[in-house]
């Protein structure tokens, strides 16, 4: 199993029968199977061992919350691990809230395991957006699920909706309609074989061994990437004199579309950072804040070398703006209007991509 996707194994064992996994929830309408009400049992024993500052009387009341789904992980009949989660369709998204697998078959990828079944599941609902709190212990877990603190779910959508754990990071996944990701690691894995396998084929085809540089020991701190033996034979070639001379134009354009962008009668709630004595909690829910003031030095410092990147950092002036506040407001109005003003800018300069 060496270099093996975490989840190899709990997939090759479900592929064999020993672990499936099965969707249930309680309901106060319809008679539930027993052998379901078992599994919702042996889960919460789960959450209730794996999560013990959590508190056992929350711990049941979701898990047997006719609101609340749980994903079990089954191994000879008895559940060993599962997610709980309440899915919010009209808010496009579901609410993580409970996630853990037994002491004793832990370190084996069923954690991962879990949490591609329930993408896929989610991605068949039509549901791309998953959110959680995490505590510190979870944080480095989550990441490596896909998840991030930057949350790009408008606040409206969630606000109200899920509830605020004290000293917990808000954490979003979102999910890519067009990704299998019970079988992601596994075509990962492949294409990672495909690439090694092309770069060790084209080393076979190199005859010659360059020397490496010495120059650097001699107090030398850079030296231009064609003084490098052997790179024009890799197939390397310089940038043309056209592409330099045609950053230098996006550079004059990216200033004065930023010079009117600050003009603009509906510039001035983007003008400079957000002050927390105005949102205090501003910074909580944006990570990755963007003004035209920091946009300004960036040009000073010809931080912007593609129009992508230019475009990237205004248009998260207006993202920001949505996610944080309501639609109602004049921030949203005015984030609304300068991205029309922005776009048309974009047109007459020629850098509009449809």
């Amino acid at each position: 199993m060496q270099n093996s996707a975490r989840d190899e194994g709990a997939r090759l064992e479900e592929e064999k029968g020993v672990l499936r996994l099965e969707v249930i929830q309680n309901s106060l309408y319809k008679d539930v199977p027993k052998q379901h009400l078992l599994w919702l049992v042996g889960m919460q024993n789960v959450y209730v061992l794996q999560l013990p500052r959590m508190p056992k009387e929350y711990i049941a009341r979701l898990v047997f919350d006719s609101k609340h789904k749980t994903l079990c992980l089954i191994k000879n009949n008895a559940v060993i691990g599962g997610i709980c989660f309440r899915q919010f369709p009209s808010q496009e998204f579901t609410e993580v809230v409970f996630h853990a697998v037994s002491s004793n078959e832990q370190v084996k990828g069923y954690g991962t395991h879990l949490m591609n079944h329930l993408k896929d599941y989610h991605v068949q609902c039509g549901i791309y957006h998953f959110l959680t709190y995490a505590d510190q212990y979870a944080i480095g877990y989550f990441k490596k699920q896909g998840f991030s603190d930057n949350i790009t779910l408008p606040k409206h959508k969630y606000e109200g909706y899920i509830k605020d754990y004290e000293g917990a990071t808000l954490m979003q996944c979102t999910l890519n309609p067009k990704i299998c990701y019970k079988q992601l690691s596994k075509v990962i894995k492949r294409q990672k074989e495909i690439v090694q396998g092309l770069v060790e084929w084209k080393q076979s085809k190199i005859n010659k061994v360059y020397p490496g540089l010495t120059c650097f020991k001699k107090g030398v701190s850079r030296i231009p990437i064609e003084n490098i033996p052997g790179i024009h034979e890799s197939g390397w070639t310089p940038s043309s004199v056209k592409e330099e001379e045609h950053s230098n134009v996006n550079q004059k354009h990216f200033l004065h579309i930023w010079n009117r962008l600050k003009g603009h009668n509906s510039a001035w709630p983007f003008l400079e950072p957000v002050k927390t004595e105005i949102a205090p909690d501003y910074y909580q829910y944006i990570k990755y804040p963007s003004d035209l003031q920091t946009i300004g030095e960036k040009l000073g410092q010809g931080y912007y070398k593609t129009k992508k990147m230019f475009i990237a950092d205004v248009n998260r002036i207006f993202n920001n703006c949505r996610m944080y506040n309501d639609p109602n407001t004049e921030y949203y109005k005015y984030a609304g209007n300068l991205q029309k003003f922005f776009i048309s800018e974009l047109k007459e300069a020629g850098l509009y991509d449809d």
